[in-house]
């Protein structure tokens, strides 16, 4: 489906500004078609005497009228005539249309759209049949969903800077306390009056003011000051009700507010709880990191006081290891969750390398690219496996480098499509024309194979390479990303 900007380039003649304007009311016309009742599409004349409709919204508080999609068709005067009076008197027609599959002709408004002193596009509104006689609340919105018309027409509505409708924020079935230029309460639905009951206010709302009833809203003096839409959330105990403060305009003069409520205080404990486990998860993080820290340092300890040279070699690489699951559990301590920031993760690996003695020759690990956020089932073998080959590079590459020499090891991380690839090359003296992977000579490509085929899924490829970038060892590791 084409979207409202591109209907709008091929289709008009509105300029970049108008449409961008048209962008902003369309994300926040569900208030309106909610506080009409009403299913609603938007028109733009096509400069061939009829009218391409942009978007379309419904209701959620009635049954649709509109079951079609309308976007992006052409429709015809004869079909809307009111369009185009509309057009001509640039102000809101109101009548009453046929749709197909119902007996009785149906409301029918043209609302008028409103941008840099020009009517650039109409809001085509059809509204479905009430139940019986308007109720007092259906009453007040209707007259609201009036004042809304004019703030169209004038370019107040959309607001420019502010959003009222969409995921997260209240709708109008929640509540509506309906505010007076007095800043006294004129109205006050069922809900929203439940609403007040929660915070513990019981007393009668109409001809008294926010304040009178003991409760502070400070964003609504904000709402009426600025002439902008502000929001608020009011707790008292385990009760949070969320207050959307949108300033009801006419000719750019703040008439009134009108607040829509809604009781927030599930989410907020359940933000609560969610904040609690965080910091626990956090905190788990924190002690494993400090007791794999702990073992580190008694390997360390261990090892100088071993006589034996073999010994000593193998507790240092079991302490590196550790060290290497450590680092994992030091970024998850301070970003709790299933995912983690590989980028985080590589520096200290790199540190960890480098501080280690190999020799004379000088060393120089560059790093290029990055994996993105990486779930902890991949992040942690994954590190233990770049930390024994860059280890590996750093002791076994370059024994034939004197203090002259540079050993430069680069680690290229890539993320595609369905794989993680990871690729560490350096300059050294290549691999022995015997070696095999599948036969490694060392405990620690042992750990790197099993660990990239068994626990990770993915394939390792390490070999000696001669190209333009010189001699040396290539080693490829490919995770697939749902391993």
């Amino acid at each position: 489906m084409a979207t409202l900007g591109e209907i709008a380039s091929l289709r008009t003649s509105l300029a970049d500004e108008a449409v961008a304007h048209l962008h902003r009311l369309v994300a926040a016309w569900s208030l309106l078609a909610d506080l009409s009742f009403s299913d609603m599409f938007l028109v733009a004349p096509d400069g061939l005497h009829d009218f391409v409709v942009l978007a379309q919204v419904r209701p959620n508080n009635r049954a649709t009228m509109i079951v079609d999609d309308l976007v992006g068709t052409t429709q015809t005067s004869s079909r809307w005539p009111l369009i185009e009076t509309a057009f001509a008197t640039r102000e809101v027609v109101k009548g009453e249309t046929h749709l197909d599959g119902v007996e009785e002709e149906v409301p029918n408004w043209v609302i008028p759209v409103g941008f840099d002193g020009e009517m650039i596009a109409a809001i085509v509104r059809v509204q479905g049949p009430l139940r019986g006689p308007a109720s007092a609340y259906e009453t007040v919105y209707l007259d609201i969903f009036d004042r809304f018309c004019q703030m169209v027409g004038d370019a107040t509505f959309p607001y420019r800077e502010s959003d009222v409708a969409g995921p997260g924020f209240p709708r109008v079935g929640d509540g509506i306390i309906l505010i007076d230029e007095r800043g006294l309460v004129e109205f006050s639905t069922p809900n929203a009056t439940n609403a007040l009951h929660r915070l513990g206010l019981y007393k009668t709302t109409e001809g008294r003011s926010l304040k009178e009833m003991g409760l502070h809203v400070r964003e609504l003096d904000r709402a009426k000051e600025y002439a902008m839409p502000r929001r608020e959330d009011v707790s008292r105990g385990d009760v949070a009700i969320d207050f959307l403060c949108t300033p009801l305009l006419a000719h750019g003069a703040v008439t009134g507010v009108m607040i829509i409520v809604r009781d927030v205080s599930e989410l907020k404990r359940l933000d609560r709880q969610i904040t609690s486990k965080d910091a626990a998860i956090r905190e788990v993080h924190h002690r494993v990191k400090n007791n794999l820290q702990t073992v580190s340092s008694l390997l360390q300890l261990q090892a100088r006081r071993s006589e034996e040279a073999v010994v000593r070699t193998a507790l240092l690489e079991a302490e590196r290891r550790i060290r290497s699951i450590a680092v994992v559990h030091e970024v998850l301590s301070r970003e709790p969750g299933d995912v983690v920031e590989f980028g985080e993760i590589i520096p200290p690996l790199v540190t960890m390398v480098e501080e280690s003695e190999f020799g004379p020759h000088q060393l120089e690990i560059y790093v290029d690219g990055d994996l993105g956020s990486l779930p902890t089932d991949i992040a942690t073998p994954l590190a233990i496996v770049l930390a024994e080959i860059l280890m590996n590079a750093a002791e076994h590459a370059f024994v034939d480098f004197t203090s002259s020499d540079l050993g430069v090891i680069t680690l290229t991380l890539r993320s595609m499509k369905n794989q993680y690839v990871a690729e560490i090359r350096d300059n050294g003296r290549g691999l022995d024309d015997n070696f095999s992977l599948e036969v490694p000579h060392s405990l620690g490509l042992s750990i790197v194979r099993d660990l990239v085929r068994n626990q990770l899924r993915g394939t390792i490829v390490m070999q000696s390479v001669s190209d333009e970038q010189g001699d040396g060892t290539s080693v490829v590791i490919r995770v697939p990303q749902n391993s």
